[in-house]
């Protein structure tokens, strides 16, 4: 089943931000995105999500934490946008003019009213409203990618896919059997996690989940990685969030 990023929102809209867009192609993206999603992971998560564009945030990146978050968007000029707005994932860091979101010019079209586009698209940066919504990929769990730049046994990097909620992931630790205790990775560049000399065999883990409400929890996964693990391959967590 194809994933989506579901439709009823809760919180409150958040208002005084600006958003602008940009021609991008998809290539162009991928080459400097910030969260390091590769053109082949891009390509392979684009096939299971559907129901969103993407977008370059500054504030809301959060040195990386606000990678792969969902948000609702939508401009404040009723005369030449609809209700609905766009949604988006978060999926690189961009600096605008005052900006919080920078848009393709696909998502930007999303949001006008039919035959308002290109009025809209002549303002290039315009007031919005925005709050963050849930992520939701029916059908597929957490997905680790090992980055093709590790090297087994001595250095594991890693990025999180498919991650659904709406809270963020601010630790990842791996359980150190040796010495009876876990390990935290650190957070290398954007969504890639990674660590030096990382356990042997396989390897159970677990994630720090932040919310809105600063509400921290764990969430332990076991056997992610089997003993010998490959750099450019993917890992099926068996496991979602929520």
């Amino acid at each position: 089943m194809a994933g989506t990023i579901e439709t009823s929102y809760r919180g409150p809209w958040l208002d005084l931000h600006t958003l602008e867009h940009i021609e991008i192609s998809e290539h162009s993206q991928c080459d400097e995105w910030k969260c390091r999603w590769s053109l082949w992971v891009w390509r392979l998560w684009k096939r299971h999500v559907r129901a969103w564009d993407v977008s370059a945030v500054s504030r809301l990146y959060r040195n990386g934490s606000g990678c792969g978050a969902c948000y609702q968007v939508r401009c404040r000029y009723p005369q030449l946008c609809n209700h609905k707005g766009v949604r988006v994932v978060v999926t690189d860091y961009g600096e605008g003019d005052n900006t919080d979101f920078i848009l393709s010019a696909r998502g930007f079209v999303k949001l006008a009213h039919p035959n308002m586009a290109a009025h809209l698209k002549a303002y290039g940066t315009i007031g919005v409203e925005y709050r963050r919504i849930s992520c939701q990929y029916p059908g597929n769990n957490l997905i680790f990618r090992v980055t093709e730049n590790s090297r087994y046994p001595d250095h594991l990097a890693l990025v999180i896919l498919n991650q659904a909620g709406k809270k963020d992931i601010t630790a990842v630790e791996l359980w150190q059997e040796d010495h009876n205790g876990w390990r935290g990775m650190r957070r290398s560049y954007g969504a890639v996690w990674d660590m030096v000399n990382p356990p042997k065999g396989p390897m159970n883990m677990r994630l720090q989940v932040s919310g809105d409400d600063g509400a921290q929890n764990w969430v332990q996964l076991t056997a992610v990685f089997p003993y010998v693990w490959k750099a450019g391959v993917s890992y099926d967590s068996d496991v979602q969030l929520t």
